[in-house]
């Protein structure tokens, strides 16, 4: 019996390792871990795991077709923030999903995951415009559909590991407080959030196993990765109870840059995911186990010791 080989971009970052280990655990495919560095410490480690390690450009479309050969399936995703693709402007993110649709089709594979967000500009009847990063995968959604690639989109919620990768749960000076900063957002508005590590990886992994099954209804479908509906309000009750220290959500003026400022100001008008229940139904359906974010708050207690 041939192996089940799923190609996972972003392999070193914090979605695509998720979907890496969650698939190593679970015994069922082989993971080819995708990244433009094959020989950096992330990457060791990750072949260390049992990973196939494989490196691509998705500037380099004859280097995507060499690396999606044999594969059966694949998780992808896009960093609008990386500086090399930054550099190529605003739609750099959208050109490089189509590269890696266009590859997928020629190379045959059977089953494709991409990660995506809603499309602001659409959403908010063009209030937000800005928000280049939710845009440009909302484009490569569209893009896929017509490609004719066997599919399923999965939204992501607010990365819960943004406590600390973006520094959003920060000491107060001179206290034993902490502040919960989020710019631009209602106290009250919901949040939808996702524990990238525990959860991503097991919705990628649900879709993966399921796809073939008529009754499931995984293809053409869209489902939503996220663990949590909270306002920050809430988090940081739930937080504070589980760190034992007082933590107060403070809505700040601005993270400097515009594009964010509007995502999240996008996000508390009108909401990520406002029309579907969370967590998904229909993940649970097919077997993710969604943590809370109590089980995540004990979690990470050690970090904010």
């Amino acid at each position: 019996m041939s192996s089940r080989i799923v190609a996972v971009f972003g392999a070193t970052g914090t979605q695509g390792s998720s979907v890496v280990q969650a698939i190593l655990l679970d015994g069922t495919f082989i993971p080819r871990a995708i990244t433009r560095n094959s020989n950096s410490e992330k990457a060791t480690k990750l072949k260390a795991l049992g990973a196939e390690v494989a490196q691509a450009d998705l500037w380099d479309i004859d280097s995507l077709k060499q690396v999606l050969s044999g594969v059966e399936a694949v998780y992808g995703v896009t960093d609008y923030y990386d500086p090399k693709n930054s550099a190529q402007g605003h739609n750099s993110e959208m050109l490089l999903g189509k590269n890696l649709v266009d590859a997928a089709k020629a190379t045959h594979v059977k089953y494709f995951i991409w990660s995506s967000l809603p499309h602001c500009t659409k959403v908010s009847n063009g209030k937000y415009l800005n928000v280049h990063h939710f845009d440009n995968k909302a484009n490569v959604e569209d893009y896929l559909r017509d490609s004719g690639v066997p599919h399923s989109i999965l939204h992501n919620g607010w990365f819960s590991e943004n406590l600390w990768n973006y520094n959003n749960l920060v000491p107060v000076p001179d206290s034993d407080c902490l502040e919960l900063t989020v710019p631009r957002y209602d106290p009250h508005s919901p949040q939808y959030i996702i524990w990238v590590e525990r959860d991503l990886g097991q919705c990628a992994l649900a879709l993966l196993k399921h796809y073939k099954d008529c009754e499931s209804e995984v293809l053409s479908h869209t489902f939503y990765a996220a663990s949590a509906k909270l306002s920050y309000t809430q988090f940081a009750s739930i937080l504070q109870r589980a760190l034992e220290k007082p933590v107060s959500f403070v809505s700040s003026a601005s993270t400097g840059m515009q594009e964010l400022d509007d995502m999240y100001a996008f996000q508390s008008e009108f909401g990520l995911y406002p029309y579907t229940a969370i967590p998904d139904p229909r993940l649970i359906n097919l077997g993710v186990k969604f943590h809370t974010m109590e089980e995540f708050s004990r979690e990470i207690k050690s970090r904010y010791a």
